[in-house]
């Protein structure tokens, strides 16, 4: 757990092989007379899934995945189903809440001011997706296969969600094929481009794809995977040489520059707790600078790690620092109980009414200006070199 970090940002530096770039030191706005902040005070399908692929059940008010054992693979439209046996729990809702909160919600007179250039087709308004692209400056990423001029064949895009990443890389590259695969299927789905294809797997199991890709693109994966080490490999082995891996992932605790976040803030605690329950389910949050690490050890080259700031509320005074802290307050409020509800209820035996009550303090502290808070938001990507001349494979590639 971290409160306080950072030396003065912007700065590059080198450290274990990895290139490490910090983002600025944010200032506040010291006008403070209204201490709470929310997004309205600051800012002025043709693929159809199944309904067989879809079993839920209710859980605390809210809808979860499960799945069965014995599903059959089969192809629905622009999904495929590749794995024959689920035999894990998603531990996120899939209702219509969380697809207000990531696919569904009327945040589009919003985007111009931070994605403008962006809001030309009909895709569904995801808005961690905006929250990425507004702290990568509009980009998709930051790996080379993002810059202007680019060109890639295959690219598959790991837990893509909404799909939104994944039918905007489809659109800006017609001549690649990309793959967007996740637990679940999307759950909104505008105009799909014929360049781009969802699978539903479950990618810790083994990987079955025959054709290597150019680029891999993972984004929020952190308390999804088991083991990061075989993850990272797995990617490795399925890129041709010189292709990129580009991870983009969100720190579980927030953190201050200037110590107005406390040790003892109730938001901490709920990470804390949140922490504790995912280790009992056996996908604790990953320490995300660490990936980089993991990925040198792999065998990635040119590892670069970028670290941006998702503010908490609306507390910047730069305007884009406030706009993104009004989208990332949102995202936030909106996915809180669905993220801390099953993890209290079924790691830590707290009851429904316990989590609500606790719950009230994490939002009035996330909604309260004079905590300066923000969320440490990462881009980490590397290259896999050329192969040795012996040719020598890993354990893990087919």
């Amino acid at each position: 757990m971290s409160t306080s970090n950072d030396a003065p940002g912007g700065a590059a530096t080198e450290q274990a092989n990895v290139q490490t770039v910090i983002e600025a030191r944010i200032d506040p706005d010291e006008n403070t007379e209204d201490r709470t902040s929310d997004i309205g005070s600051e800012i002025s399908s043709n693929s159809s899934v199944s309904s067989s692929v879809y079993e839920f059940r209710i859980e605390n008010g809210r809808r979860y995945q499960t799945y069965r054992e014995g599903s059959e693979s089969r192809s629905l439209s622009c999904f495929h189903l590749q794995t024959d046996v689920y035999n894990q729990e998603y531990h996120y809702p899939i209702d219509e809440r969380e697809s207000e909160r990531l696919g569904e919600a009327p945040y589009l007179p919003i985007l111009t001011h931070l994605c403008s250039s962006r809001l030309k087709f009909n895709v569904p308004s995801d808005l961690q997706h905006w929250l990425c692209l507004g702290s990568f400056r509009n980009k998709l990423g930051l790996a080379p296969p993002n810059d202007e001029g680019s060109s890639v064949k295959r690219v598959l895009d790991l837990g893509t969600g909404t799909g939104l990443w994944a039918i905007e890389f489809g659109d800006e590259h017609p001549e690649a094929e990309v793959i967007g695969v996740d637990i679940v299927p999307p759950q909104s789905v505008g105009s799909v481009p014929p360049n781009v294809l969802f699978e539903i797997d479950d990618i810790d199991e083994t990987w079955t794809y025959s054709q290597p890709f150019d680029y891999i693109h993972s984004r929020m994966m952190t308390s999804s995977i088991s083991d990061w080490k075989k993850y990272l490999q797995k990617c490795f082995d399925h890129l041709e040489p010189n292709g990129y891996l580009e991870l983009q992932e969100a720190d579980l605790f927030p953190q201050s520059d200037d110590g107005t976040l406390k040790p003892d803030a109730a938001i901490i605690q709920s990470c804390e707790n949140v922490q504790k329950a995912c280790t009992i389910f056996g996908r604790p949050f990953a320490s995300i600078p660490d990936l980089a690490t993991i990925m040198t050890e792999v065998g990635f080259e040119d590892v670069v790690l970028t670290k941006n700031k998702w503010p908490m509320n609306s507390w910047p005074k730069d305007q884009h620092y406030k706009t993104l802290g009004a989208w990332s307050l949102e995202n936030y409020l909106q996915g809180i109980e669905g993220w801390t509800m099953p993890a209290f209820t079924k790691g830590l035996g707290w009851t429904k009414d316990q989590v609500q009550v606790f719950l009230i303090d994490v939002r009035n502290e996330m909604k309260d200006r004079t905590i300066h808070a923000y969320w440490p938001v990462y881009s980490i990507y590397g290259r896999k070199p050329v192969p040795a001349p012996d040719g020598t494979k890993s354990q893990y590639e087919n």
